[in-house]
C-alpha cells in the first residue's frame, strides 16, 4: 500500500507551514536539524514550538537568521545541494523544487536560469524550507502528494525588486496549469517556495483521494485573518495554517460499505488529468499520422486519438484528443501547437479510475511476447497481448501476426 500525503491549502502554503504541517504529522526535528547541517550553511537557527492559529493547536517553524546572508545564485544553490552528503532522493526533490522557482524567476526577469539571484528565495530560510521539505517527505515515506486547488491572496507586498502586486509574479508563474482561486484574503497566502513545492511534487490537485487517514498535522504561517459571516453577523477566525494528511491508499473496500461502492473501491483512483482536444480541418492526413506518432512518444501522454468530424460548411476534419499528466501538459499543448495548423486548444480536468496493471513474459514455441495483465481486486479480469512485441515476434519469425495473435489466446485460455 503507497503512503499519500494530501496538502489542504485553505489558507495558503509556503515554504515554513510546509515543514511546520510536515513535523506536525511526525516528522522529528532533531533528525531534520541534523539533515540541515549536511548543507554547511551558517548563521542560522532552526526553532519549532506548538503555537495556537485561532482555535488549531499547530506547529510554527522558524528560520531565524543570526548573521547576515549573501545574495546566492541558482548556480550557487546546486553547489551547495550538490556538494552535500544528503541522499540522493532529497537531493534530487531539493533541486527539481529549486529549478521551479528559477525558471520562474528567470522568466519574469528576463535572466538565463543560472543567473538567476536569489534574494527572498535564495535567503538561507527558503533553502532550508526547500531541502526540509524534501527531508519530510523521505523521513515520512510518502510515495505520493495530491493537493487541494490554491488560495492566491491579494494586496501588495515589498521585495527586493520594489512594491509587487500579490501573488507575486514568480508565484502566478510557477502555477501555470494548477488550479487556482483569490479567495477572502488581503494578504500573499501563497509565496514562491509554496508554489514551488506543490507544483514539483503534487501528483493531481481538487478534492481529497481515497485514502484511509491515519494522521493530521497543521503548519502555521505568520497571520491570522477574520472572514465575515453573512449569516450570523459575527466574525471567524480562519487559521493561517497548512493542514496535512497522512494515509495510505485505500486499496481494500469497507466492511460495511455497499456492494456498488465495494467495487468502486478496488480500482485505483488516478488523481486528475488533463483531457486536451482540438478540431483541424486545414491538415493532411500524413501530418497527423505525424503529430500521433509523436504524442504517442512523448512523456506523459496516456492516449491519444484521432476522430473524423465534419464542420461547419460540411468540410471533412480531424478532431485530435489527448489524455496527458498536469505535469506535462504544458509540454504537450506546446508540441500541438508547434506540428498542427491549430489556433486553440480545448482543456479539461479528468478523474480516471484504472485497474492495476502489470506486464509478464510469455514463452511461446518460437519466442517470446509480451503480454498485459489487469487486475482487481488482485484476481486477472483482463490479459492481452502487447501489440509492438507480437510484431517483433512476427518479423523476426516470419510467421503472420494474426498467427502469434491466435497462439496467445489459446496459451491464455489453457491458464
Amino acid at each position: 500500500m503507497k503512503n499519500v500525503l494530501y496538502l489542504d491549502c485553505f489558507s495558503g502554503i509556503s515554504g515554513d507551514m510546509t515543514i511546520g504541517a510536515l513535523i506536525d504529522i511526525g516528522l522529528d526535528f532533531t533528525q531534520l536539524s541534523k539533515e540541515i547541517k549536511k548543507l554547511g550553511l551558517t548563521g542560522y537557527r532552526l526553532k519549532c514550538r506548538e503555537a495556537m492559529a485561532g482555535a488549531v493547536s499547530a506547529t510554527k517553524f522558524d528560520v531565524e537568521i543570526i548573521k547576515e546572508q549573501k545574495s546566492r545564485s541558482h548556480k550557487d544553490i546546486k553547489k551547495i545541494i550538490n556538494g552535500s552528503s544528503l541522499s540522493d532522493k532529497v537531493k534530487k526533490v531539493s533541486l527539481d523544487i529549486f529549478k521551479c522557482v528559477a525558471a520562474a524567476e528567470a522568466k519574469i526577469h528576463n535572466r538565463s536560469i543560472d543567473e538567476v539571484h536569489f534574494h527572498e528565495v535564495g535567503a538561507v530560510d527558503s533553502i532550508i524550507d526547500i531541502v526540509g521539505t524534501a527531508v519530510g517527505i523521505e523521513y515520512l515515506k510518502i510515495d505520493r502528494i495530491y493537493c487541494s486547488n490554491i488560495p492566491l491572496g491579494s494586496g501588495n507586498i515589498d521585495t527586493s525588486h520594489g512594491k509587487l502586486p500579490i501573488p507575486a509574479p514568480a508565484t502566478l508563474e510557477i502555477l501555470k496549469g494548477v488550479p487556482v482561486y483569490q479567495g477572502d484574503f488581503d494578504f500573499e497566502v501563497t509565496t514562491p517556495t509554496g508554489a514551488a513545492i506543490v507544483k514539483t511534487l503534487a501528483e493531481g490537485f481538487g478534492k481529497i483521494p481515497g485514502i484511509e487517514i491515519q494522521n493530521t498535522g497543521y503548519g502555521a504561517g505568520t497571520k491570522n485573518v477574520t472572514i465575515e459571516d453573512n449569516h450570523h453577523h459575527h466574525n471567524h477566525g480562519l487559521p493561517n495554517v497548512l493542514r496535512a494528511m497522512i494515509g495510505r491508499e485505500a486499496e481494500a473496500p469497507l466492511e460495511n460499505s455497499n456492494s456498488s461502492s465495494n467495487f468502486m473501491d478496488k480500482i485505483l483512483h488516478t488523481g486528475d488529468t488533463i483531457m486536451l482536444s482540438t478540431n483541424i480541418d486545414d491538415s493532411t492526413p500524413e501530418i497527423m499520422g505525424y503529430v500521433m506518432e509523436k504524442l504517442n512518444k512523448s512523456i506523459g501522454v496516456l492516449d491519444a486519438w484521432l476522430q473524423t468530424i465534419y464542420m461547419k460548411k460540411n468540410r471533412p476534419a480531424f478532431k485530435l484528443n489527448i489524455i496527458c499528466t498536469l505535469k506535462e501538459e504544458n509540454n504537450i499543448a506546446e508540441l500541438i501547437f508547434k506540428e498542427t495548423s491549430t489556433l486553440g486548444i480545448r482543456r479539461e480536468t479528468i478523474n480516471r479510475y484504472c485497474l492495476e496493471r502489470e506486464k509478464q513474459i510469455l514463452k511461446l514455441p518460437y519466442g517470446e511476447i509480451e503480454i498485459k495483465i489487469a487486475k482487481l481486486d488482485g484476481e486477472i479480469v483482463n490479459s492481452s497481448p502487447e501489440y509492438e512485441s507480437c510484431k517483433k515476434l512476427a518479423k523476426k519469425t516470419g510467421k503472420p501476426l494474426k498467427d502469434i495473435y491466435r497462439d496467445v489466446t489459446l496459451f491464455l485460455s489453457k491458464t
